[in-house]
């Protein structure tokens, strides 16, 4: 049983249509002309293979075909919307393979007990309204549904994310939205967005879970001063602070697994002015492993800073933080099974990003799979996955969907 590659490339063509930016890429905010345009493109597919699609109140859409028994149904799917100059694959490869899984089914006539259902999430990236994942979050009850309808958009001025859903026409009702009784499974699946696949010539990363990580923002307070008479012993210079801080830090953690990953990815200095000594300098640190006790020793490291670096004031806060999330045990070893039987090469993985499948698994049992793209790239136009290693994907969650059918 296999999916068709011919269909899987017109898919991804097709798809790639909706917020082309002309230079291999997409820009697709949630919501947006070219996100409903998408939707319509998906109701219309959906529709034509016999699925019934409906939506929640966040604009989440389920397009179910029928099993031959009244079971709950198994779910797969992802998200459309996409960064601003994203690429043709991150979440969107998840609809389009569970949408392909799904026709395959159909068009074969492949017997099935449970309905198979492919959802949509609302908003995953935030890219357009923070913060990601904001749909699939407040199913599960991650954040408050009337904080996230009063989020702002960041291309329109004082547009909420309420009234996008409200002018989007795919708002729907509250019982619409998937429950834990109405789901067996679900299964997302995904670009790595990571460069592993690819370099280990790995075919289907099987996905055990998603990294803890810790964010941090770290301050040093120095004193501004005029940058031609101000001697050198004098000087209470912030940003070299921060930048002896940093190297530290860098130090200290590679001196951890090699697993972890960090990065200082936003730095402010002010007032930034070539000829006054910097008085204040902000930046953060983004920490990611899936060991619990990897991330306690980061803490512990930055714990350990005393509180006077280079003669400047350093104080640090959390920003915010996840726990390592582990997927379904027996979900993951399907799919792990699902690979062998394609003669696909696999490999366990933790997902370093985030995803909506990191929220569902604490309502439902949940896994994910991953597909490598060329170079690792992701949230960007050279983003590519060549659409051989799409086809492995779909046919890996189709026999993973069947598998899941037959067993629960």
């Amino acid at each position: 049983m296999t999916c068709s590659l011919e269909r899987m490339e017109e898919k991804i063509k097709t798809f790639s249509k909706f917020g082309d930016t002309g230079r291999g890429g997409i820009t697709r905010f949630s919501l947006s002309e070219e996100a409903l345009a998408a939707r319509a493109e998906f109701v219309k597919r959906m529709e034509a293979i016999g699925a019934i699609v409906v939506t929640d109140d966040m604009a989440n859409m389920y397009a179910t075909i029928p099993g031959e028994e009244d079971l709950p149904a198994i779910y797969s799917g992802s998200h459309m919307d996409s960064v601003r100059q994203g690429g043709n694959y991150d979440g969107i490869l998840g609809v389009l393979t569970a949408m392909e899984a799904a026709e395959t089914i159909v068009k074969e006539k492949i017997p099935h007990r449970h309905p198979i259902t492919v959802v949509v999430w609302t908003n995953e990236e935030g890219a357009r309204f923070e913060p990601a994942m904001m749909s699939s979050g407040v199913i599960c009850g991650k954040f408050d549904k009337d904080t996230m309808l009063a989020s702002a958009a960041k291309d329109i001025p004082g547009y909420t994310f309420g009234e996008a859903l409200d002018a989007s026409g795919y708002k729907g009702e509250e019982k619409n939205r998937i429950t834990p009784e109405k789901c067996t499974a679900l299964v997302e699946l995904h670009i790595e967005q990571g460069p592993v696949l690819e370099a280990e010539k790995v075919d289907i990363g099987i996905v055990e879970g998603v990294c803890g990580m810790i964010n941090y923002e770290f301050t040093l307070s120095g004193q501004a001063g005029h940058a031609g008479t101000t001697p050198m012993p004098y000087r209470r210079d912030a940003l070299y602070a921060a930048a002896k801080t940093i190297q530290y830090l860098h130090d200290e953690l590679d001196k951890l697994d090699k697993k972890l990953v960090y990065t200082t990815g936003k730095i402010s200095c002010h007032p930034n002015i070539h000829t006054i000594i910097p008085d204040e300098v902000k930046f953060t640190l983004d920490a990611r492993h899936q060991d619990p006790e990897v991330i306690k020793q980061v803490l512990e490291i930055i714990e350990s800073f005393p509180p006077v670096i280079e003669k400047c004031e350093l104080t640090y806060e959390k920003a915010w933080s996840r726990n390592t999330v582990t997927f379904t045990p027996e979900l993951v070893s399907i799919v792990e099974k699902s690979a062998k039987e394609y003669g696909y090469l696999g490999r366990r993985i933790y997902s370093g990003p985030g995803h909506d499948a990191q929220f569902m698994i604490d309502m439902v049992p949940a896994t994910m799979i991953f597909v490598p793209s060329i170079g690792g790239h992701s949230h960007c136009e050279i983003e590519y996955t060549p659409v051989e290693n799409c086809y492995k994907g779909a046919n890996v969650l189709l026999r993973t969907l069947l598998y899941i059918d037959e067993t629960k």
